[in-house]
């Protein structure tokens, strides 16, 4: 049983699994929950922030001073001794280089069980050299925790955050010019799942201890960029352009600008491979939890 969990970071994911740990109705009452937070961020001016950090105290979370760019390996093996399960939430925007880090520290510590930042697509099937370089670094995660037997894991394949599907920036839909555009074509399809329900199913998992040595697949909803249009068109009532993105543009724009992180994105969702699962397949669906579906997150959000 985690008796000691320490939670990285609380941004939009952190926050969430935060939460549905510390008041999930099974949480045992000797459990006992901790943020690690940036000094920073701890004595933050942002009132909102500070009302943010508020709610976590008042839901006895501990707030833990910690700097993961800064510490060295040794530096964060010795803070996190103190704990049996460790939830990364802290995700690219941490640096390059950051993710291996905190691995080898928690391998370094042997502790019983983590859950490292792998909220995301399928890197294993995506493999390596991949037009977003970043997600190297995540395979390398996985084959230093595949390689040993001490510490127990899972990874928690979710697909995007629902919201970043319907982000302009993504470049999918655009309902300022009334535009939806298909990466790669209308049949590909993307998994998507929501911040809270993440929360929700990394509560689960950790609670019941199945920590097992995998990868698991979570969903609220798997669309094809055809369904996304159709949706778009059933909550706004009105009809979109369809446009298609293919493949070679997004590689000959990312060709021209080879740090442009969107272009990078665009490839590699274009190109459909490990980015998208059955619902009916995966672990929440198969234990009877149902999780925002992508037309759900539309109509609270695009009216």
């Amino acid at each position: 049983m985690s008796k000691n969990i320490l939670v990285i970071g609380a941004g939009e994911l952190g926050t969430q699994v935060l939460l549905a740990l510390a008041k999930h109705p099974n949480l045992p009452l000797e459990t006992h929950i901790s943020v690690l937070l940036r000094p920073s961020s701890i004595s933050t001016p942002s009132p909102q922030k500070a009302s943010e950090l508020e709610i976590l105290r008042q839901n006895n979370i501990t707030l833990v001073p910690g700097d993961i760019t800064a510490s060295t390996q040794s530096t964060l093996a010795s803070l996190f001794s103190a704990y049996d399960t460790i939830i990364s939430c802290t995700g690219f925007s941490a640096g390059r280089g950051t993710q291996i880090k905190l691995a080898k520290a928690v391998l370094d510590t042997k502790i019983p069980r983590y859950i490292p930042w792998q909220f995301g697509v399928d890197y294993d099937v995506i493999g390596r050299g991949s037009a977003q370089d970043l997600f190297d670094e995540q395979l390398d995660v996985r084959d230093l925790l595949r390689a040993q037997d001490t510490t127990k894991w899972v990874i928690v394949s979710t697909g995007m955050f629902t919201s970043f599907l319907f982000e302009p920036s993504f470049g999918v839909v655009d309902l300022s010019q009334n535009v939806v555009t298909a990466l790669g074509g209308w049949d590909n399809r993307v998994t998507v799942t929501g911040p809270v329900d993440i929360g929700r199913v990394t509560a689960e998992l950790v609670l019941r201890d199945e920590f097992v040595d995998r990868a698991v697949y979570v969903a609220g909803d798997t669309v094809s960029y055809e369904q996304v249009a159709e949706i778009v068109e059933r909550v706004t009532g009105k009809t979109v352009e369809r446009k298609v993105r293919t493949v070679m543009d997004a590689r000959n724009d990312l060709a021209r600008e080879p740090e442009n992180g969107l272009f990078k994105y665009q490839v590699v969702f274009g190109e459909g491979r490990g980015v998208a699962w059955d619902v009916k397949e995966t672990w929440n669906h198969q234990r009877g939890m149902h999780l925002q579906t992508a037309e759900e997150w539309a109509r609270g959000n695009l009216l």
